[in-house]
């Protein structure tokens, strides 16, 4: 009897959105995978063949379980979309010699789950992550530059490759000033800082966050504040990097001192700067680009993954070209 590779879903819910309308999600897998898919109450099996499918097979569906037990009620009954989004991540050759997706997880000690990359430039993105010093990542709003940065700072955190976490943010709202907010400098920043605490939330268990913050290893700070500091050790998360200035983005990048990784983030499409202020970030791009220990990722609509209407809104201010 030919052997099988089986892979147990115990949500039905979940089982019923990753085989679609009438099988119709299995239906692309296969043709993606070139085998027959058999389901067998909550089981989908394939036939034993090669390692490298099962990897393939087993890389699909944890992907598709992990998206659809957050955010299922985004795709519908059919969850066509996604499963399309998950198998264009692709299992194929980059800048590395042998990319595959996989190898771009992220696994963070202490968390319960396991961070995909779900598009191919997220998976460049986390690729880069890896071989370079510092990071730009840029693109719209729900693309995963943010979220990734925060995974692979919490990985190279609690696997003791770094000592901490450092998040730094332009305030451009209150124009670098925050004497008249009420509470110490923590409370003055938080609000800024929501995103970026909401993405470590989603990756590791809230009272291991709350320690982390309270041991000061997870640090937030304004970048007007950064004049006179050296980072050492660190992972240095710089979000909402277009609003920061050239001399306020020149002052940070040469903050940064040894052992440390730096993940620079920003749409260059959501400038908030007052008029005639350039951007630092839009500066950094053009004259860093040829630095070897800097790589710089740009992702665009397609990888955006915060839910299908949000997909759809970039889309169409890209296609409209609305200032």
């Amino acid at each position: 009897m030919e052997k099988e590779f089986t892979i147990v879903l115990p949500d039905p819910q979940i089982l019923s959105q990753v085989c679609g309308t009438n099988d119709s999600n299995l239906r692309l897998i296969e043709r993606h995978l070139g085998v027959s898919i058999f389901t067998r109450g909550n089981e989908l099996s394939i036939s034993d063949t090669s390692a490298e499918i099962r990897q393939e097979f087993k890389f699909i569906i944890d992907r598709l379980t992990d998206e659809l037990s957050e955010n299922g009620s985004d795709y519908g009954a059919d969850g066509q979309e996604l499963v399309e989004s998950v198998l264009n991540t692709g299992f194929e050759k980059t800048e590395s010699e042998n990319f595959n997706a996989l190898d771009f997880s992220i696994s963070i000690p202490g968390s319960t789950r396991k961070i995909y990359p779900k598009t191919k430039n997220q998976a460049r993105l986390v690729e880069a992550f890896r071989k370079s010093t510092m990071v730009f990542a840029t693109g719209p709003a729900g693309c995963g530059k943010t979220f990734l940065a925060v995974a692979e700072s919490l990985r190279l955190l609690l696997s003791h490759r770094v000592s901490s976490i450092i998040l730094v943010r332009p305030i451009v709202e209150a124009g670098e000033s925050l004497g008249f907010l009420p509470g110490d400098m923590q409370d003055k920043i938080n609000p800024y800082l929501r995103p970026l605490y909401d993405s470590m939330s989603a990756c590791i268990p809230a009272e291991m966050l709350k320690k982390l913050q309270e041991n000061g290893i997870i640090e937030a700070v304004p970048l007007a504040y950064m004049r006179g500091r050296t980072l050492n050790n660190a992972a240095v998360i710089l979000d909402e990097a277009q609003n920061a200035t050239c001399g306020q983005m020149k002052l940070f990048l040469t903050r940064i001192g040894e052992n440390s990784k730096v993940f620079i983030t920003g749409d260059v499409t959501q400038i908030d700067l007052p008029h005639r202020i350039p951007s630092g970030l839009v500066q950094a791009l053009g004259i860093l680009r040829n630095i070897e220990e800097i790589s710089m990722v740009e992702l665009d609509s397609e990888d955006v993954m915060r839910s299908p209407l949000v997909k759809k809104i970039v889309r169409a201010y890209e296609n409209d070209k609305i200032e």
